[in-house]
């Protein structure tokens, strides 16, 4: 099964970068710095790819930040609605999220139905396609994201 999802994720950005530009859309908003929003946007600029909210708020944990589940959640939407991180959406009820830079190159997500785990993949043929099937319907596509559900190597065995 395939969905479709809006997605720009930075690659060939620094993570000082997006945390830059992060912050200042949040000052832009007027929105005060806080200690939660501050431990969130690092960790989320330090990831490859998304997490939930439970992993976010795990993997400050481990870092040794006591920020609360509410307070994560919270930062989520906050930066969600400032277009700064994406929602997606695997399936399974659990949302995840993942920074976003205006004008960044994107990737597309495999995701294992049995075990959950979860890759990324470019592909500049699937590009040329997406674009090709969009155009041929008369839209002009602007983001896109391809997710692909199925068994990874190790559920096959």
């Amino acid at each position: 099964m395939m969905r479709i999802a809006i997605i720009l994720v930075m690659t060939g950005t620094s993570t000082t970068d997006w945390e830059e530009h992060a912050r200042g859309e949040l000052r832009r908003a007027g929105a005060r710095s806080g200690g939660a929003r501050d431990a969130v946007i690092t960790h989320l600029a330090a990831q490859d790819c998304c997490l939930s909210a439970q992993e976010l708020f795990d993997g400050l944990r481990v870092e040794g930040r006591a920020v609360g589940l509410a307070s994560i959640y919270r930062v989520l939407e906050q930066l969600a609605d400032l277009r700064l991180v994406h929602r997606v959406d695997f399936g399974h009820g659990i949302t995840r999220f993942e920074a976003a830079y205006p004008g960044g190159q994107h990737h597309h997500h495999l995701v294992c139905a049995t075990c959950g785990k979860v890759d990324t993949f470019d592909d500049p043929g699937l590009e040329r396609a997406l674009s090709r099937v969009a155009g041929s319907h008369g839209y002009a596509l602007d983001d896109h994201d391809v997710v692909l559900h199925g068994a990874c190597s190790d559920c096959r065995t």
